[in-house]
């Protein structure tokens, strides 16, 4: 059989829209999808290419038919270094953030191009440049030309991080779904799933359905009371 060249990025969008209708139907607040890897920029350049054109010609279509973001009152995300991205998508995608920046249902958060090596950098170099303009404004405020601190500033702290990532905003994941029986992350949200549930169900992404979400909450609800029970311990050590 033969499969026209983008079809399976098309079913998994497919996959991905009945999914997000399952999840607002469940009370399901957060959903956050790995839609691109920045190391998948290393890729043939000409799938690269496909897949950028179908990026740009799915957000236009959700901005031009807003029936699902309206339904679910959805806030989209878009997580990663956008300047990675080809023109046409990095303003479509800054575009769809503006139009529901202010919608109050489901967020769904989406990650491209993103790994969570360059998230936690950009978080670090974030971090820093504020400690920079701090300690500048400090030393410009104090009439002896001393850092009102003494150049002493706070040791970096989770939270400092935390405010810095991508995420921010958003509460960790409970469950971590990576189709087709991997059980690795594959640099996705390290930084965020330290008690996370991770699933590895069979199934390739656009074969994921309904009765595959609703056994990973299943499976997610059984070990629930061993996860919340780490979290608790956890914060009792910090």
């Amino acid at each position: 059989m033969t499969i026209k060249k983008g079809t399976g990025h098309r079913m998994g969008f497919s996959a991905l829209t009945a999914s997000l209708l399952y999840c607002y139907e469940m009370g399901v607040k957060y959903i956050t999808v790995y839609a691109f890897s920045i190391d998948n920029f290393k890729r043939d350049p000409s799938e690269v290419q496909s897949l950028m054109e179908l990026m740009e010609e799915k957000i236009n279509e959700l901005l031009e038919n807003r029936g699902v973001i309206n339904k679910v009152n959805c806030k989209i995300n878009f997580w990663g270094d956008l300047d990675l991205l080809s023109e046409p998508v990095k303003l479509a995608a800054q575009k769809l953030m503006a139009s529901t920046a202010q919608n109050t249902g489901l967020v769904f958060s989406v990650c491209m191009p993103y790994n969570s090596t360059s998230e936690i950098v950009n978080a670090v170099n974030k971090l820093c440049a504020e400690r920079r303009n701090i300690a500048q404004r400090e030393y410009s405020g104090n009439c002896n030309g001393q850092d009102a601190n003494n150049g002493v500033h706070p040791d970096v702290s989770v939270a400092d991080l935390d405010r810095h990532m991508y995420s921010d905003g958003c509460p960790d994941p409970d469950i971590v779904i990576r189709t087709s029986g991997e059980a690795r992350l594959s640099n996705f949200l390290l930084w965020q799933t330290t008690f996370s549930h991770l699933q590895s169900p069979a199934p390739l992404w656009p074969e994921f359905s309904l009765r595959h979400l609703l056994w990973a909450i299943l499976q997610y609800q059984r070990v629930y009371p061993y996860i919340e029970q780490n979290r608790k311990l956890e914060k009792k050590q910090l």
